[in-house]
């Protein structure tokens, strides 16, 4: 009797498991998918019940469900580190209320299908990596209550539709780069209302449409003009940290507010969700008879089986939707979807080249003046135009990701934000798909690298002392302006003589040729192995890295430095590493000058104080007490003597071959 209970029991459930994965819509069921198909790291394992072989998919972290099982309501996965996009496919989710993925760390843009979820009451994105405009399709969300969208990276104009949102209370849109006004304007009439806020007249825009507005921040992003009326009633830190026309002393210095890039975003203490707590399930056991105990393990078998089906029935079902596409997925081909995911917006300003273009400047690509597994430079010249250096990214097709194209993407964009004396000029780039082709080309420096001149053997080719330390101000300038110039800052990813490339007049120009090496690849724990002719490589754990580790560059600079005035490698086999060698000079006037290159007959000591003192605050330990770029080259360029008068005491020709061409 107790097997036939406990048969029709698993029945029952087999049955209903089956009604709701059968009942909740295929594309429901694909925007889920695709939604975890876009997340390429999960470190805290959010999603580790999302599998398909779970008939219900109701029962998966963070997903709600009407009572039925017919439709997903909520979708709720906060504080939870996901790194990765939001699929445009959560649009699809007809029936969703609420959207909540604050304190995550998603990148690219809000896809402008989400504005299609006209059941959205919540929409919660704070707290993530996002970049690119709020889409103005925002205003059909007409039923939307909450809008988190703080501390992302967002930019462009807020968009006036909001005014569209009758029934928004909250807006939290702080700590981004947003520009222009705010969209609120017409003739009010104040009266008493629960806000205290003024009551709009028919001929009203943008925001003060929004009557049941009770909260809202726009605090330190870059919004002009001034606080309209109708938002009066907000606190005066609503709008504190903008370019604002108030008297409010906490808005931005007028430096900030000249068309200066916009700060990165700072984090919030406030309006965070906390995560949901885990599922939980309970196991149970009892005493019974052996044969019993054997029936019911032959009929969970069966029942198992039918579950089995049913679920590749499922995935079978949704593999045969050819209308869906998953651009986040390797694909053996990306020549009929090659989906660009930042704004466009980013790369306006910035030429793309055609492959046969540079194919015909760089003579068929037979140019190579640099190479790498991952990447080949060449030399070439195009057609009334300037020389140039192209670099091409040797990763086959089938290994290129939606993740890489992002990122490759967003590099012409921030490579195309460099302008100065100092950093080398991007001129554009190429992206095509037959051959499949990714390339970044900039502006050619005619005297090659600094690491060739450094290490160059033959009699003559060595720089005098002033040129050296020409070339380390020069140096110090271009990466005080990475580094606070640029916003957010900019670093180079490898540091060295070989990312210093010199003009005609040797004027140094840092290029990151070698960023590559840190992004081709993505761990294979989260999406396979990418190979480049047998080179295996990693993918950095966010698309942020570049950005975080200007310490790691000044540690660098001061690497360099010491490879500047020794002419020693930084590292060899004989010799070990030139910092450790060098540790027993640098802080002792009365054999500092064992340091320099024995070619050089003539130093100024007082130079080589200062560069000494520089090292020696670049290398320490203490990552926290390295000065800024911006501390070291005040020091430099104000302590250095750059005249060529100090060379003119040696003999040799090429004191005087220099001291023509400086003057």
């Amino acid at each position: 009797m107790n097997f036939f209970i406990s048969f029709l029991f698993l029945s029952l459930i087999s049955t209903l498991s089956l009604v709701n994965s059968e009942t909740l819509p295929d594309n429901e069921v694909w925007a889920l998918t695709s939604f975890k198909e876009a997340i390429y790291e999960d470190p805290n394992l959010a999603l580790s019940n999302w599998n398909m072989l779970e008939s219900d998919l109701c029962n998966w972290f963070g997903v709600t469900c009407t009572v039925s099982g017919d439709h997903v309501t909520k979708l709720n996965i906060s504080g939870s580190s996901l790194k990765g996009f939001l699929a445009r496919e959560l649009g699809q989710i007809t029936y969703l209320q609420e959207l909540v993925l604050h304190g995550n760390s998603l990148i690219g843009t809000i896809p402008k299908e989400l504005c299609m979820l006209k059941s959205l009451q919540v929409l919660d994105l704070g707290m993530n990596h996002l970049s690119g405009p709020i889409p103005t399709e925002i205003g059909n969300l007409t039923l939307l209550v909450n809008i988190n969208l703080q501390s992302n990276g967002l930019t462009g104009r807020l968009p006036p539709e909001l005014g569209n949102l009758r029934y928004l209370q909250e807006l939290w849109l702080d700590r981004n780069r947003l520009q222009g006004p705010i969209p609120a304007s017409g003739t009010y009439s104040f009266a008493s209302t629960m806000h205290g806020m003024y009551v709009s007249k028919d001929n009203a825009t943008g925001l003060c449409r929004s009557p049941q507005l009770k909260l809202a921040d726009f605090s330190y992003n870059f919004l002009v003009g001034s606080i309209p009326k109708c938002l009066e009633y907000l606190p005066r830190i609503s709008f504190q940290g903008n370019c604002l026309q108030s008297n409010d002393p906490k808005q931005r210095p007028s430096t900030q507010c000249g068309g200066a890039s916009p700060a990165k975003s700072q984090p919030v203490a406030g309006n965070q969700y906390h995560p949901i707590a885990d599922h939980a399930r309970k196991h149970h056991g009892a005493s019974e008879p052996t044969w019993l105990l054997a029936l019911e393990i032959v009929a969970g078998t069966m029942v198992g089986s039918l579950f089995l089906v049913a679920a590749l029935a499922t995935v079978q079902r949704c593999n045969n939707k050819s209308s869906i596409i998953i651009p986040w997925k390797k694909s053996g081909s990306l020549k009929d979807h090659n989906a660009v995911y930042i704004d466009p917006d980013m790369l306006k300003d910035v030429r793309r080249y055609s492959r046969q273009e540079l194919e015909e400047a760089c003579e068929d690509f037979s140019n190579i003046i640099g190479s790498s597994p991952d990447s080949v430079v060449y030399k070439g010249t195009m057609k009334g135009g300037p020389e140039i250096a192209v670099i091409s990214l040797c990763i086959k097709e089938e290994s290129w990701t939606g993740y890489l194209e992002l990122y490759f993407q967003r590099e012409v964009a921030e490579l195309a934000k460099l302008d100065h004396e100092n950093t080398g000029k991007l001129l554009g780039y190429c992206r095509e798909s037959n051959p499949f082709s990714r390339m970044l080309v900039f502006d050619y420096a005619s005297n090659g690298t600094l690491h060739e001149h450094l290490h160059c053997y033959e009699e003559g080719c060595q720089f005098s002392w002033t040129r050296r330390m020409k070339i380390v101000i020069g140096i110090a300038r271009g990466l005080k302006y990475l580094h606070t110039e640029v916003e957010p800052p900019f670093t180079i990813s490898e540091l060295n003589s070989s990312a210093v490339y010199l003009t005609e007049e040797f004027s140094p120009k840092l290029v990151d040729f070698e960023s590559w090496k840190t992004i081709l690849e993505r761990s294979e724990k989260n999406s396979g192995t990418i190979s480049s002719q047998g080179a295996v490589c990693v993918l950095p754990n966010s698309l942020e890295a570049r950005h975080l580790d200007t310490k790691g560059n000044v540690h660098a600079f001061g690497v360099l430095l010491l490879e500047i005035i020794s002419g020693r490698l930084p590292h060899c086999k004989e010799k070990g590493y030139l910092v450790d060698w060098a540790k027993d000079y640098l802080e002792k006037p009365e054999v500092m000058s064992q340091l320099v290159n024995p070619e050089l007959k003539n130093f100024r000591h007082d130079d080589l104080k200062v560069i000494c003192e520089v090292i020696t605050l670049c290398i320490n330990p203490n990552t926290a007490a390295r000065p800024s770029m911006r501390e070291l080259y005040s020091m430099l360029e104000s302590r250095i003597d750059t005249s060529v008068n100090i060379d003119l005491k040696s003999s040799s020709s090429l004191a005087w071959a220099e001291l023509a061409l400086l003057s």
